[in-house]
């Protein structure tokens, strides 16, 4: 009987250029140059320190463009460059979960995480409920459409029946925002004959031992400020110069007027939002 003898099986030729095919393929996303490309195959083939700082450097320009857009919706309370700083965490986070083998662009992947990041850092600052910050919206797009229809300052009626709520409901809702409602003291206002110069909010603020009138630079702004409180009704009117000219508490004008400090309170909160109306017109 004849012996048989099995033929070894051939190894696949160019195994090793496949295999560096596939790592190539792997470690590197498309549509990028030598050089940034070999960046990517350190980092993601042999998770090398360098290679990440420099990566980081090479797409921070993206960070900026995101917290440049984000900015656009906040107060100018917030710097740009807080932004930036939160941003970069995510941009860090993107790095380390970017798959390059998925085929997608690292710009593409990294825009919503560096915006996701930086929306997480202010919702985790902000001690301001998100429902309080909706319903000031809510209240300040109605004033401001009525206004609009109305030619003047709408009353509570006209503001509740907008908002399809009752009186008391939108007293209420107005208290809640009132308790909330914070300006930085380095914000910035116009000030002057032409409303050119810029004086930090900090720097209004009455003295005591000096004439309050003192702080105000032109005749124009007083004649805009004194129009402006001329069109509140009567009892926005006293609480206003009681509060600000006369240095009366919330509470001891409650008592001149015969209603609550909540009271006083929502009716100065309704003056200070019809009076910021009316001159950041005029700004």
């Amino acid at each position: 009987m004849a012996k048989t003898t099995k033929t070894p099986a051939r190894k696949p030729a160019n195994t090793k250029s496949k295999a560096s095919t596939d790592t190539t393929r792997i470690t590197i996303p498309p549509a990028v140059d030598d050089e940034l490309g070999a960046l990517w195959d350190a980092f993601k083939g042999s998770a090398s320190d360098e290679a990440r700082e420099r990566l980081i450097l090479h797409y921070a320009p993206l960070v900026k463009y995101v917290a440049s857009r984000v900015a656009t919706g906040l107060p100018a309370s917030v710097e740009q460059a807080d932004l930036v700083s939160y941003g970069v965490f995510g941009l860090i986070d993107a790095l380390q979960k970017f798959e390059p083998g998925r085929g997608n662009k690292f710009e593409t992947y990294a825009i919503p995480r560096i915006k996701g990041a930086i929306i997480d850092e202010l919702r985790a600052m902000d001690w301001v409920p998100r429902s309080i910050r909706f319903k000031a919206r809510e209240i300040e797009k109605a004033h401001s459409d009525l206004e609009a229809m109305l030619k003047r300052q709408p009353t509570e009626a006209e503001m509740a029946e907008r908002l399809g709520i009752s009186r008391s409901e939108l007293h209420d809702v107005v208290s809640q925002i009132s308790f909330v409602s914070v300006l930085a003291l380095d914000e910035l206002v116009s000030v002057g004959a032409d409303r050119g110069e810029q004086v930090s909010l900090i720097d209004t603020l009455a003295d005591k031992h000096l004439d309050p009138t003192s702080g105000v630079e032109s005749q124009e702004t007083r004649g805009l400020l004194a129009a402006a409180i001329n069109s509140l009704s009567e009892r926005e009117k006293i609480v206003v110069t009681l509060y600000y000219f006369e240095g009366l508490t919330l509470a001891e004008i409650g008592e001149i007027l015969g209603v609550t400090e909540s009271r006083v309170c929502q009716i100065h909160t309704k003056a200070v939002g019809g009076l910021r109306g009316q001159l950041s017109e005029v700004d």
